[in-house]
C-alpha cells in the first residue's frame, strides 16, 4: 500500500524532472528518495519513472498512477486543514473549479450570499475553458467541489442543479430583432459570433446548429464568454449565450431559440462532500436561478 510520503515524493520527482532537484525540495538525501520511489514501484508492480541522463519520464504505469497520486495528496491537505478548522485554529477556504461563463452567470449570486453568512471562509476559484478539462481537474484533486455541466459517467458525488437556457442575442437594429423568439434555421445564411476552439460554448453552439440542419458561418471567435454578447450587440452577428450572463442593462436584443437550448448543471464531489463544500451546495441550488430540470417538477 502506498504511504503519503511516497506519493509526495513520485509527484515531486515528476514536477522537478529530476531527483537531485526533488530531493533537495524535501530536504531529503537522494539514496532516501531512491528508496521510497522503488518501494512505491513494487507495490505499484512496475517502474513508474524512466530514469535519463539528465531528467526522468513516466512510465505508461506512472502516467496511469500520477493524476491518483494527486488528487490523494490534494484530499490529504484538505483532511488536514478541515481538523484545523474544527479545532479552531485556522479559518477555512472552499475550493470551487467551475467555467468562465459559469463564474459570469451562475456563481455570483450563490457566492454573495455565502459572504455574508460565512465571512471568515475564503474561496478560491479555479476556472477552466472546457468541462473535459474541469473533470479532468477535479479528477486530479484541484478543488473541494465542480459546478458544471453535468459530466458523464462521473464515479463521485453529483447533485442536480437545474437546467441553465441559452439565449440569441443580436444588435437592437438587427433584421432578426423583431420578436421574442427566432428559430436557428432561420439563421442559417448568417455569421455568428463564435467562441475560440476549445471553448465549452463553441461545442455547445455547433451542435445547437447542427440539431438545426446547418454549421454556423464565423463572423469572429472570441475566448471571453463575456464578450460574445457584446460583440453581438454591436451588430457583428448573432451569438448564443447563457441567459444568466447578460446585464440588466444590455443594450442588444435578445431572443429564444426554437428549439430551446439547455444545458443541465450539476454541483459535483470526488465522494462525500465535507460540510463545508455541502452547505456551499445548498446555498448554490437555492440562489442558482436555474430552472427545474423538465420532468422534476
Amino acid at each position: 500500500m502506498a504511504t503519503l510520503r511516497q506519493l509526495e515524493y513520485f509527484v515531486t520527482v515528476v514536477g522537478e524532472g529530476s531527483f537531485t532537484k526533488a530531493a533537495e525540495l524535501l530536504h531529503v538525501t537522494q539514496p532516501a528518495l531512491s528508496h521510497q520511489i522503488r518501494t512505491l514501484e513494487r507495490s505499484a508492480g512496475g517502474p513508474l519513472l524512466e530514469r535519463l541522463p539528465r531528467s526522468v519520464r513516466l512510465t505508461p504505469t506512472g502516467r496511469a498512477m500520477l493524476p491518483h497520486a494527486r488528487a490523494t495528496l490534494a484530499d490529504a491537505e484538505r483532511a488536514h486543514c478541515a481538523a484545523r478548522q474544527a479545532a479552531g485554529l485556522e479559518v477555512g477556504e472552499l475550493q470551487i473549479a467551475t467555467l468562465y461563463s459559469i463564474t459570469l452567470g451562475v456563481l455570483p449570486a450563490a457566492l454573495r450570499e455565502w459572504r455574508q453568512t460565512r465571512p471568515n471562509v475564503g474561496i478560491r476559484l479555479f476556472e477552466h475553458r472546457h468541462t473535459d478539462e474541469l473533470v479532468d481537474a477535479m479528477n486530479a484533486g484541484q478543488a473541494d467541489l465542480a459546478v458544471g455541466p453535468q459530466p458523464a459517467n462521473w464515479s463521485g458525488v453529483a447533485r442536480l442543479l437545474g437546467t441553465e437556457e441559452l439565449v440569441v442575442v443580436v444588435a437592437a437594429d438587427d433584421p432578426a430583432a423583431t420578436g421574442d423568439t427566432v428559430k436557428l434555421h432561420d439563421l442559417a445564411d448568417r455569421s455568428w459570433v463564435h467562441y475560440a476552439p476549445g471553448h465549452g460554448l463553441a461545442d455547445v453552439l455547433d451542435s445547437a446548429c447542427a440539431q438545426a440542419g446547418f454549421e454556423p458561418h464565423i463572423a469572429v471567435r472570441t475566448e471571453q464568454t463575456a464578450a460574445a454578447p457584446a460583440l453581438a450587440a454591436a451588430g457583428l452577428g448573432p451569438a448564443l449565450v447563457p441567459d444568466n450572463i447578460l446585464p440588466n442593462d444590455f443594450d442588444g436584443h435578445v431572443l429564444r431559440p426554437e428549439p430551446a437550448v439547455r444545458r443541465i448543471l450539476t454541483a459535483y464531489t470526488r465522494s462525500t462532500p465535507d460540510p463545508l463544500a455541502a452547505a456551499f451546495i445548498d446555498v448554490l441550488f437555492r440562489s442558482a436561478g436555474l430552472r427545474a430540470r423538465d420532468g422534476d417538477g
